[in-house]
């Protein structure tokens, strides 16, 4: 490992993202005074840990279609092709294409693909460390937030008050080690 490493009980190997102890939230302005919030159910991903911790990667894919708002209405308007178009773009994805470190910040940078655009994007990212579980596994934890332009990548109507062009996604992530 560098010295860049602070992360107590680092562990080299794959990791497989537990979906179930995990979570994909994103908010963003609407009609320009409040929030509205969101999350994704189904997403999958690894993340890589190398000896060196600057090298290692991370790949994710989110289900588009299993939005969820709390309101089944507005979940269906958002999957349909004004906003989502889940059923032409069924998945987004991520791939990080390099790791750093800011002073005490890790963040990694990566390719974040939705509504078939491909955009450049840092997450901030906090490491919340490695651990041992009951059951003789080996458990990962961290969490992190980036804010993407929705214009970007070409989802619901560009200006106007209804929608922010701003959203803010925070991810919380937990992974196990592959046997």
């Amino acid at each position: 490992m560098t010295e860049t490493t602070s992360i107590p009980g680092y562990t080299v190997g794959t990791w497989d993202i537990d979906a179930v102890h995990s979570d994909i939230e994103f908010t963003l302005r609407h009609m320009g005074v409040g929030r509205s919030r969101g999350r994704f159910d189904k997403f999958e991903g690894q993340i890589v840990t190398a000896a060196d911790p600057l090298e290692s990667s991370v790949t994710a894919t989110i289900d588009t279609a299993s939005i969820n708002t709390g309101n089944a209405d507005r979940d269906a308007h958002v999957r349909n092709e004004d906003f989502l178009d889940t059923d032409n773009y069924p998945t987004a994805t991520f791939r990080s294409t390099g790791i750093r470190q800011d002073g005490e910040d890790w963040i990694i940078d990566g390719d974040f693909t939705l509504h078939g655009v491909t955009v450049p994007v840092s997450l901030e990212t906090e490491p919340g460390g490695f651990t041992d579980t009951s059951d003789g596994g080996k458990l990962l934890g961290l969490s992190a937030s980036t804010t993407l332009n929705r214009t970007d990548f070409k989802v619901g109507p560009d200006g106007g008050a209804m929608l922010g062009e701003k959203v803010k996604i925070t991810l919380e992530i937990e992974a196990t080690l592959r046997n």
